[in-house]
């Protein structure tokens, strides 16, 4: 019961702290106005240089927008945290680790998938891009998934906030490195082999996929084979992130550096 209240009372309260400052006039225009825009730009890039269809920017662009609301938030929760010198009282209660970090990240993983899911619709009434109704419910979960493994990415990077003094650069820099390496804006077969082995490692490049496929009509049962690997990739990433932030937790315990810039 004590390790279910950390997990979801622990982990609103968290999320909430870390955008008591958000408001309307903030929220729009970054996580819904900026997604549309980067849609059409890519789209209309992409249209003059008869690279794809709309469909193809507009399914990939939404969904790789997810990383902006599952990166920044998830490392600012740790990152925040340690900013506002509350690290320390966090880390020194007896709280189980995994409630207590992966309940903070449920929020993420919502919010990115609303954002996700808000840009492929508005993308696709402004381009008219028509998607089955057969295929929403499917899009629904691979939008889940994919922000989901993102999450864990960003988890990854939070673990990096307890030694690094800056971390929105190095989101901005996996923002961008998620943009080009997974396929939203560059068909993979264009892409080189390294590329392209880089891709099968990272979040959202088989969620685009699945994505683009359902739209296209494609079955769920046929996509399920790429979700089931974006989800294999998020649930490493996490693991990967609560290790890294148990190894640095306890690095900071023993040489009393846990919130040192």
């Amino acid at each position: 019961m004590t390790a279910a209240r950390i997990f979801a009372v622990g982990g609103l309260m968290s999320y909430r702290a870390l955008f008591y400052w958000l408001t309307p006039t903030i929220y729009i225009p970054s996580l819904v106005v900026a997604p549309i825009f980067q849609i059409l730009l890519m789209a209309y890039i992409g249209r003059s240089a008869g690279l794809a269809s709309a469909e193809f920017f507009v399914v990939g662009n939404s969904i790789q927008y997810a990383a902006l609301p599952c990166l920044f938030p998830m490392t600012q929760l740790v990152g925040g945290e340690k900013f506002q010198n509350t690290l320390g009282a966090i880390l020194v209660s007896p709280a189980p680790r995994l409630p207590l970090f992966f309940g903070r990240a449920v929020p993420v993983v919502l919010n990115g998938a609303f954002v996700a899911a808000f840009s492929l619709l508005a993308g696709s009434l402004i381009l008219g891009v028509e998607i089955p109704a057969s295929a929403i419910p499917p899009l629904a979960l691979v939008i889940g998934v994919a922000a989901l493994s993102c999450t864990g990415l960003g988890l990854i990077n939070a673990a990096l906030a307890l030694r690094i003094r800056e971390t929105a650069v190095l989101s901005n820099i996996l923002f961008g490195f998620l943009l080009i390496f997974t396929g939203a804006n560059v068909p993979l077969a264009d892409l080189p082999d390294w590329m392209r082995t880089v891709s099968d490692l990272i979040p959202f490049t088989h969620a685009i996929e699945a994505a683009r496929e359902l739209t296209d009509g494609a079955s769920a049962a046929s996509v399920m084979d790429l979700v089931g690997t974006e989800l294999a990739v998020g649930v490493v990433y996490l693991a990967a992130g609560y290790l890294l932030l148990r190894f640095f937790e306890n690095q900071g315990r023993r040489h009393a550096t846990l919130e040192r810039s």
